[in-house]
C-alpha cells in the first residue's frame, strides 16, 4: 500500500567510479601494443614450424652421411633402388609400399633382393615417408648399412701382389668424387684409400654407385688425424707425395714406383692442406718430401 514503510522495493546502491583497488593498471596495459607478429617458423604450434624443424633434422642427417657418421642410409626411388641393387651395393632391407602399382622396376628390384638374401618388407606410405625424410620414394626404398672402415695401419699389412700404393684424400667432400677415385685406384692396382674422419666424403650409396663395383675390393680406411697418419706411413718406409695443380712433374725416369708409395690428393678448389707442410723438392716436384 502507498506509504507503507514495510513494503519491499528496489533499493539504489551507491557505487564508486574509477579503477578497483588492486587492479594493477590492467586497463592501461590492455591499451598497449604487443609488438610485431613473430615469424611463422617461431610460432610453436604453426605448421611451418614443424616443417622447418624437419628440414633442419634432414640437413643434419645428410651432413652425417657425408662424413660417414650415419647409422644407416636409405636410397629412395624406383630407378635409384634398382641401380643400387644392380651394382651390388650392400643393403640390409628393401621396403616396398603397400598397394603400389607394380612395374618392371619393382619386380626386378624384388627379384634381385630375393636372390641376394636381402629381406623384403611391405610398409605403408607413412612409414616410407618417415624412412626417406619425405623424399619421392615411389613406393620403393633400400636401407644401406653403415660402411665398416678399415684402420690406416691395416692397409700396410695387406698381403697383396705388387708395390704397396695408397691414396690419401684431403678435403674431398663430394661422394661422387670419392667413388671415382676408388675406381681409379682399383684400375691402377692400388691397395687402399684413406679419408679423414671429419670434413670429408664418406662411403655412402652414391660413392658405392660411382665406384662401379671397385669399392667391394678396395678397402677404405678412416683416419682421425690425416697428418699423423701420413707421418706414420713415412716412418714405415712409404714415400709420401702430394699432387699439386701448379706443379711441373716429369714422369720420365721417375724412380718412386719401386717402393711403397702414398699419394695425397686434395680438393678441386683449395687443394691439399697437409701438402703445404714442406716446400717442393727439386727431384719430385712435390710439396711433401720424404
Amino acid at each position: 500500500m502507498p506509504g507503507n514503510s514495510q513494503r519491499r522495493g528496489a533499493v539504489r546502491k551507491s557505487s564508486k567510479k574509477g579503477a578497483t583497488v588492486g587492479s594493477g593498471g590492467q586497463r592501461r596495459r590492455g591499451l598497449e601494443g604487443k609488438g610485431p607478429t613473430p615469424k611463422a617458423e617461431d610460432r610453436t604450434k604453426h605448421v611451418k614450424r614443424g616443417k622447418t624443424d624437419q628440414a633442419k633434422k634432414a640437413k643434419a642427417r645428410q651432413k652425417d652421411r657425408r662424413e660417414g657418421r650415419s647409422a644407416s642410409e636409405v636410397v629412395a626411388g624406383r630407378n635409384s633402388v634398382l641401380e643400387a641393387l644392380r651394382t651390388h651395393i650392400p643393403a640390409s632391407t628393401l621396403y616396398v609400399g603397400a598397394r603400389i602399382d607394380s612395374d618392371d622396376r619393382v619386380k626386378e628390384s624384388i627379384s634381385l633382393a630375393t636372390e641376394r638374401g636381402i629381406p623384403v618388407l611391405e610398409a605403408p606410405r607413412g612409414e616410407l615417408d618417415r624412412l626417406t625424410d619425405e623424399a619421392s620414394h615411389q613406393g620403393l626404398a633400400l636401407q644401406i648399412p653403415p660402411y665398416e672402415y678399415a684402420h690406416p695401419e691395416d692397409l700396410m699389412d695387406q698381403d697383396l701382389p705388387g708395390v704397396p700404393l695408397i691414396v690419401a684424400l684431403d678435403g674431398i667432400t663430394d661422394p661422387r668424387n670419392l667413388g671415382a677415385i676408388i675406381r681409379s685406384v682399383g684400375a691402377f692396382g692400388g691397395h687402399g684409400v684413406v679419408v679423414p674422419g671429419r670434413r670429408s666424403a664418406g662411403m655412402t650409396a652414391t660413392a658405392w654407385k660411382t665406384s662401379a663395383g671397385a669399392a667391394a675390393r678396395i678397402p677404405v680406411a678412416q683416419a682421425t688425424n690425416l697428418t699423423r697418419t701420413l707421418e706414420a706411413y713415412r716412418k714405415a718406409g712409404f714415400f709420401v707425395i702430394g699432387l699439386d695443380g701448379d706443379g711441373d712433374v716429369s714422369l720420365t725416369g721417375l724412380e718412386l714406383a719401386d717402393q711403397p708409395l702414398v699419394v695425397v690428393v686434395g680438393s678441386e678448389g683449395k687443394g691439399s692442406h697437409v701438402s703445404s707442410a714442406k716446400p717442393a723438392t727439386r727431384s719430385s716436384r712435390s710439396r711433401l718430401a720424404r
